[in-house]
């Protein structure tokens, strides 16, 4: 499917989810969407001025979130209030003599071993002890049931949790610096972060695997500023927090923020 037969489906699923918080007069929610995906949403129904919505995925800066709209008889604190009654966490608690941590990878593909498709569960914040993994209220159970059933979590205690008590290490984050031609251009970042050359940074760029402020970047020659939201396909997410200061040689080191979970 391309690309922008996946945005008019997007569109088209989103109308629906309008279409019955109009009519039943309820509060209705999408599945976990990624963030090109929220970017893409939040101009269409800035487009069609609908004001009745929040993101939320589960805690602030979560990567996945859901677009919740609700009826013109509540505010939207009111309808936040709802939201422990749609979201939960499954929290996988390893074992005590586990040799090391699992990392993100290892959740990840334990539940698409599953057979459950990614947009029906949002980010998993993992800490030393195990991981939280933020789903719909409706489906905590079958998660918690199947990933029992896996060899690699079938000494885990998984138990279900409201989002409330997601772990506070969610947002962990580390400073990366870099330096970078005065230029700022995109192929200069990506050249730092992914530790190779300018012409194989072209080619990660021509790939399509690099996205700014989660729009998709082919041209180099973009440039980046302070605010803007660098995401590299299998690195992750880099926001550029400072300019810090000019090197002898004029160039410009930038301090980015990259979470670490």
């Amino acid at each position: 499917m391309t690309e922008t037969s996946q945005n008019d489906l997007l569109l088209a699923k989103l109308e629906d989810k309008i279409k019955f918080c109009h009519t039943r007069n309820k509060i209705t929610y999408t599945d976990f969407l990624t963030e090109p995906e929220l970017l893409h949403v939040e101009k269409y129904l800035h487009l069609k001025k609908i004001g009745n919505y929040f993101l939320f995925g589960g805690y602030e800066n979560a990567s996945r979130k859901m677009v919740f709209f609700y009826p013109s008889k509540l505010t939207c604190e009111q309808a936040f209030s709802n939201v422990n009654q749609v979201l939960k966490i499954i929290r996988i608690t390893l074992p005590n003599h586990t040799e090391e941590p699992f990392e993100h990878r290892t959740y990840l593909s334990a539940i698409m071993k599953l057979g459950i498709v990614r947009e029906k569960f949002g980010d998993i914040v993992v800490y030393p002890e195990g991981a939280d993994i933020i789903v719909q209220k409706e489906n905590s159970s079958y998660f918690q049931e199947h990933l029992q059933e896996l060899i690699r979590f079938r000494k885990a205690s998984l138990t279900i949790l409201d989002i409330s008590q997601i772990h506070e290490d969610c947002q962990r984050t580390e400073e990366i610096s870099i330096i970078v031609n005065d230029t700022m251009r995109i192929d200069n970042f990506v050249s730092e972060l992914c530790h190779c050359s300018r012409n194989k940074s072209e080619e990660i760029l021509l790939q399509e695997r690099v996205l700014l402020n989660y729009e998709t970047v082919t041209r180099n020659a973009k440039t980046i500023k302070m605010g803007d939201i660098l995401t590299i396909r299998g690195l992750g997410k880099f926001t550029v927090k400072e300019i810090s200061r000019k090197t002898r040689s004029g160039k410009n080191v930038v301090i980015l923020e990259h979470p670490t979970s």
